[in-house]
């Protein structure tokens, strides 16, 4: 082992380590990473330059724009919510449905958008339905998964592959040639959930259930304080609007018409304050508003509708690290929290001083028409739409946006998939690669108005895109050090002391499929792809085969993490909503591991021979 592969070896473990531990966002990470690599002399910085041409994080960005498009125009909700509107209440039949639409468009979208807009739908049938959320919210996820893997395009794993693959100078994957295993294995894991998914989830609810919410609506009240008013010139916390056994809840302060930022705690009433509070108890009756109101002094000037809702904190969101109060959420997002979701514990008491985590559900009381604002912040999952009200008093129609953002979509698959299969035949058609569709797709878009700039902008993962250039940076490292090769030669020793070379290919392709869902499960799904695609392509060199059985594995197993609630996006967005524990996602996730690994390593040598 030579020095540079023993340097390598040891940024890979520091890699691992500080993803595994969560020392730094990802992509604060993964930019170390590369910076790292070149302080330590692996890859030199022209090389470091090369990084940035890959195409791979230009294609994710300009779907990310139309898979956009398709969200904020409402092509997947309206079908959302007429499957919660239409379906019976058999759990099974609704596992079925709602996995079978959530499969059929993450295979064109991404998968965390696609869940993000199920979700209300998926929890408003629950609840109407008086079906446990966590019997639909577990299989919703594990589609989207199962979705992504059947087109070139259903996930950035396949197009980071993808990218590499050009960059090595192999053949680059069709638009549909993962179909044959992700078609296949979608298929078997929703039969699984339809068929087990009720006997091996729990019924769990969701935080609103379990803290026995009564009531999801809760009327708002503009209060003005009178000048005879007995609160006047006393601590708010010392009158009865600070005392919660009342189930009184101030959410804002507004005085001389400007709203007041200082904290309650400190809030010395003055005569003509206007406050907006929410009259809600988690159980039995709040206290009476016209006695209550009257006692105190204030006049109601007007009511609104208001909702007790569940907010899921995304993973881009402002608030991680943060307290509730020092991001000021009260007057930031014009929320009163009342209790706080965390690895199944729902937590009441002093929730003000934690820090929000990823995939932390807020339950909290707003004012209805706030849901937008709340929505358009991306700091959160919403599990009731904002739309919902509106659609119940006037249905809508297909709009043009619909039609232009899935006829983009559709243009863009056409297009490389047609040119790659006319330029062989008519080499004067230019072979147009997917990067160049998908940009051209997306300005189509922005020329058409159906999305603005700014909420093109919005609608990339900027994170997803800094950290791929990170990674690809330490794949160069492993390839330039000669560290993949000696990791495939080590592999291959192990295999030999273990079967007869005749089945050497085949052992090796089950120990990575095998290998890389392990790591998938702790990893990030692009980040174990950009890890193991340069030891696979030395690793078939090494025994003489083809390399494309042992890219689509790993491929296919880089986008099925089950097991763990941390090893996929979507599954913390559920996992607050749906009350999970982790132990939920063991029982239920690791057989679908097992289906996923044993189907694919017997179809994958069937559709890419080994031989050369």
């Amino acid at each position: 082992m030579s020095i540079e592969i023993g340097l390598t070896l040891l940024v890979i473990v520091l890699t691992l380590t500080a993803f595994i531990r969560e020392w730094a966002a990802p992509d604060v990470i993964a930019l170390s990473v590369l910076c790292l690599v070149v302080a330590l002399g692996l890859v030199s910085f022209n090389q470091m330059l090369e990084v940035f041409k890959n195409e791979a994080p230009l294609t994710i960005a300009a779907l990310f724009v139309i898979g956009g498009c398709l969200e904020k125009s409402g092509a997947v909700d309206n079908i959302g919510r007429m499957l919660r509107d239409r379906l019976s209440g058999n759990t099974r039949t609704a596992i079925f449905a709602f996995s079978v639409i959530t499969a059929t468009f993450s295979a064109w979208m991404n998968n965390t958008a696609v869940v993000a807009i199920m979700l209300p739908a998926t929890l408003g049938f629950a609840r109407s339905k008086n079906i446990a959320a966590s019997r639909l919210l577990m299989p919703l996820s594990y589609a989207s998964i199962l979705g992504g893997v059947c087109t070139l395009i259903g996930t950035s794993t396949n197009i980071v592959v993808n990218g590499s693959l050009v960059k090595n100078h192999v053949a680059p994957m069709t638009m549909f040639e993962l179909a044959p295993v992700g078609v296949p294995l979608a298929i078997a894991g929703i039969i699984y959930l339809t068929i087990f998914g009720p006997r091996l989830i729990p019924a769990r609810s969701s935080i609103t259930g379990a803290l026995e919410i009564e009531n999801r609506t809760s009327p708002l009240y503009h209060l003005l304080v009178t000048e005879a008013s007995p609160m006047v010139g006393k601590l708010l916390a010392e009158t009865p609007m600070g005392d919660k056994a009342l189930g009184l809840h101030v959410m804002e302060v507004r005085r001389r018409g400007a709203r007041v930022l200082i904290p309650l705690s400190r809030l010395v009433v003055e005569k003509n304050d206007r406050f907006l509070v929410a009259l809600h108890r988690r159980r039995g009756p709040a206290a009476n508003p016209e006695t209550l109101f009257e006692s105190i002094g204030t006049q109601v000037l007007s009511t609104v509708d208001g909702i007790v809702s569940e907010l899921v904190v995304r993973d881009e969101s402002s608030l991680l690290g943060k307290t509730l109060a020092k991001a000021d959420f009260r007057q930031t997002y014009n929320c009163v929290v009342l209790a706080l979701h965390r690895n199944g514990v729902n937590s009441t008491h002093r929730i003000s001083e934690l820090a929000l985590e990823v995939g932390d559900t807020l339950l909290v009381v707003t004012a209805a028409n706030n849901l937008e604002a709340l929505e358009a912040t991306r700091d959160f999952i919403l599990t009731d739409s904002p739309d919902d009200l509106a659609e119940q008093e006037h249905p809508k129609r297909v709009s043009k946006k619909v039609i232009l953002s899935w006829s983009v979509l559709f243009l863009v698959v056409a297009t490389a998939m047609l040119t790659d299969l006319l330029n062989p035949v008519f080499p004067s058609v230019p072979k147009i690669p997917i990067f160049y569709a998908a940009l051209v797709g997306s300005l189509a878009l922005l020329w058409c108005q159906v999305i603005t700039p700014r909420e093109a902008y919005a609608s990339i993962d900027w994170q997803v895109l800094i950290m791929l250039y990170g990674l690809l940076g330490l794949g160069m490292a492993m390839e330039a050090t000669g560290t993949a090769k000696w990791l495939a030669e080590g592999l291959v020793h192990i295999a030999e002391q273990v079967v007869s070379p005749e089945h050497l290919p085949l052992l090796l392709l089950w120990m990575m499929f095998f290998l890389t869902v392990c790591l998938t499960e702790v990893l990030s799904n692009n980040a174990t792809a950009l890890i193991l695609v340069p030891i696979v392509l030395t690793l078939a060199a090494e025994i003489g085969v083809s390399p494309r059985p042992f890219i689509i594995a790993v491929t296919v197993a880089a986008s099925t993490a089950f097991a763990l609630p941390m090893g996929y996006q979507t599954h913390m967005m559920v996992y607050g909503p749906g009350g999970y524990k982790f132990t939920d996602f063991l029982k239920v996730g690791i057989p679908l591991n097992f289906i996923c690994w044993v189907l694919s390593c017997l179809l994958i040598p069937l559709i890419w021979p080994f031989e050369r």
